[in-house]
């Protein structure tokens, strides 16, 4: 079946969301997500969302603020936008039902957090679910729009090319028409036709063993734009959150880094803090200072996990500031009120993806990318804590300005489409195949492409990831599609570009430390990592690539 719209968004987050509620003014949606439409990595998200608000807080603080994190990466000309427009799409949340919490005492004001890295209190929350906030209140609102239709549990395949459809003769630049897409439930796959793609897919998490990430986060979107040919910028800068709760019964729960904002210490297993050995900010320094000094620390002493401890704190304030965290904690036995929180580093954020422009334009005429996926140049070598929904709400405002400009003069192309073909493929009934794969791959990265890297270790990961991927492209071809599959086949497509991006920068930087270059080379590597996937080849990593 062919289904036509105008925008065609991959991703129910509060960046697909954002531009649905926006872009429905101009024409028809369709937003394709692999769940249920709450079903996201916003909705994970505690913290909140960073803007300046405060009279004694500054553009020009949080701007330095993000570049002294980005490590020298940042694009400044990114930066300062995204700082600067932060207030008005704040205000646009509001406007959409958004409640962050207010202060007691005035109750016009927003309860501003602060969290490792920013030198102001400028965290908007909704006490420490504030993502789940943000979908509830954009889920609704686009629940009343009538000319947008979500298509849940489907899943996007792969991108539509017009250079790759049989018989057409491109002359000038290519141009997206679509995507193939799944529907899960039933097994069917349909083409969805668009004048514009949106990637809003979110981040890739699930490619290590331990993630704070959903387990939808598979990478799809950065998979999806590299087969197509998309520039991918900066894989090897993972950020690992520094405190996921460290308990056999706890599934990677994250403890925000509100908590330390809020007078969390971190200490050793017998009481003694050390962040003072490693930053001037203690505590509350940059994630990827934290994550390296905890994984220094743990390596030294043999231990499985450090102590975050917050009981110092009033009783009451820990519990009105953190009740969702207070009470997951609660469940495990721990009482954060009275005892610390054992915590350990876990796979928390994509800083880089899918490159764009200043308006999310990835290099695929059509394609457009917003949230996690892309690599905007706001985040560099390491992302500022609760930048992330700030980057989403902004970039997903300039994608529609620009996506408004041009829509009167972008046509429906009347290509003919042809129906996916299976390729003569068969239903397999050896489904451990992708179940040992996919453990393979994460214990593969986990081992050798974590928070500390080496020559050696990346080498064997090369190496593991371009077997698997070759297994699993056979697999691929042979088999009827699942979405077991499709996410095995893209967690091995990402993994591949991050172990790649990781031995192409022969320094350390943010969050990529790799013991055989322990220092940054601003002379050599002060540049963007730039893969580009030759046309000729569907995933076989072994190929040069352009940087």
């Amino acid at each position: 079946m062919e289904i036509k719209t105008d925008f065609l968004i991959l991703g129910s987050g509060i960046a697909g969301l954002s531009l649905a509620i926006k872009a429905v003014d101009l024409g028809s949606v369709a937003i394709v997500t692999k769940k249920e439409k709450i079903e996201s990595s916003t909705n994970y998200a505690q913290g909140g969302i960073a803007a300046v608000q405060a009279e004694t807080d500054s553009f020009d603080s949080h701007i330095e603020d993000t570049l002294v994190c980005g490590a020298g990466l940042c694009k400044i000309d990114v930066v300062k936008f995204v700082v600067e427009e932060g207030p008005e799409r704040i205000r646009e949340l509001v406007d959409w039902g958004v409640q962050f919490t207010r202060t007691k005492d005035h109750p016009d004001r927003f309860d501003l957090g602060r969290e490792g890295g920013h030198s102001a209190r400028r965290i908007l929350h909704a006490h420490d679910l504030t993502g789940r906030e943000i979908e509830r209140a954009l889920s609704e609102m686009a629940g009343t729009k009538p000319n947008i239709c979500i298509y849940e549990n489907h899943f996007a395949i792969d991108l539509i090319l017009k250079s790759r459809i049989p018989g057409q003769a491109i002359t000038g630049s290519d141009r997206c028409l679509g995507a193939y897409v799944l529907d899960i439930l039933r097994g069917e796959i349909h083409t969805f036709r668009a004048r514009f793609v949106i990637l809003a897919t979110g981040g890739t998490g699930k490619v290590y063993l331990i993630t704070t990430n959903p387990d939808i986060a598979t990478g799809d979107g950065v998979a999806m734009a590299y087969r197509a040919g998309a520039r991918i910028a900066n894989m090897e800068f993972i950020q690992f959150h520094p405190t996921c709760l460290y308990h056999p019964e706890a599934k990677a729960f994250l403890i925000s880094e509100a908590v330390r904002g809020e007078g969390a210490i971190l200490k050793l297993k017998n009481g003694t803090p050390f962040m003072d050995k490693y930053h001037p900010m203690k505590s509350l320094a940059p994630r990827d200072v934290v994550a390296q000094a905890i994984d220094t620390e743990l390596k030294k002493s043999g231990d499985e996990y450090v102590l975050l401890d917050i009981s110092h704190r009033d009783r009451n304030f820990i519990i009105g500031r953190f009740p969702h965290i207070y009470a997951r904690c609660l469940e495990f036995g721990l009482d954060i009120t009275r005892q610390p929180i054992p915590v350990a580093p876990a796979a928390h954020y994509q800083c880089g993806g899918v490159a764009v422009d200043a308006c999310g334009e990835s290099s695929i005429p059509g394609v457009f990318a917003c949230g996690e996926v892309a690599c905007t140049g706001l985040h560099g070598a390491n992302r500022l804590a609760s930048n992330s929904l700030l980057e989403a709400v902004v970039f997903s405002h300039r994608m529609f300005l620009r996506m408004k400009e041009r829509f009167p003069s972008v046509a429906e192309d009347l290509v003919p489409i042809p129906a996916w073909d299976p390729r003569g493929a068969t239903e397999s009934d050896e489904s451990i195949v992708v179940s040992h794969n996919w453990d393979e791959i994460r214990s593969c990265m986990s081992n050798y492409v974590g928070i500390v890297r080496s020559d050696k270790r990346l080498e064997r990961a090369a190496r593991r990831v371009e077997l698997i991927n070759r297994e699993i492209d056979e697999y691929y071809r042979n088999f009827l599609i699942t979405r077991d599959l499709l996410e095995l086949r893209n967690i091995t497509t990402v993994a591949g570009l991050i172990v790649k991006c990781a031995r192409l920068r022969k320094e350390s930087r943010g969050l990529h430390f790799n013991i055989n270059y322990p220092e940054r080379d601003d002379e050599r590597w002060l540049k963007d990592t730039v893969l580009i996937q030759p046309s000729h080849d569907r995933g076989n990593f072994s190929n040069p690539l352009a940087i």
